[in-house]
């Protein structure tokens, strides 16, 4: 039952979003439409991130010293002047681990 679910739900996420690529062309939707739909990516990604970053397994925010906020403050500042998106990932990852096995061991 657990199997089917996830597999239906898979389909039907699918197909509701290839409906709205497949069937709606750029050309449908208006200047102030493109206009709004630019800023969808910087508002979904810090609702994404935010969570992983400031919130604990148990849904309480975490202290100020976790290596995590230490890791983003790195990963913002290099995205910042690298402007590149590997490079980013890369340092942001590098100082939470440095943190987590260096510094906080």
């Amino acid at each position: 039952m657990t199997l089917t679910s996830i597999i239906f739900a898979g389909i039907l996420t699918y197909l509701t979003r290839m409906t709205m690529i497949a069937l709606i062309s750029r050309d449908m939707l208006g200047d102030n439409i493109k206009a709004v739909l630019e800023y969808v990516p910087s508002a979904v990604f810090p609702a994404i991130i935010f969570p992983g970053i400031f919130i604990n397994d148990f849904g309480t925010f975490i202290d100020i010293n976790d290596p995590k906020i230490y890791g983003a403050i790195v990963a913002i500042i290099v995205g910042y002047f690298s402007k590149n998106i590997i490079a980013t990932i890369l340092a942001g990852l590098i100082s939470y681990w440095f943190l987590i096995f260096i510094v906080f061991s």
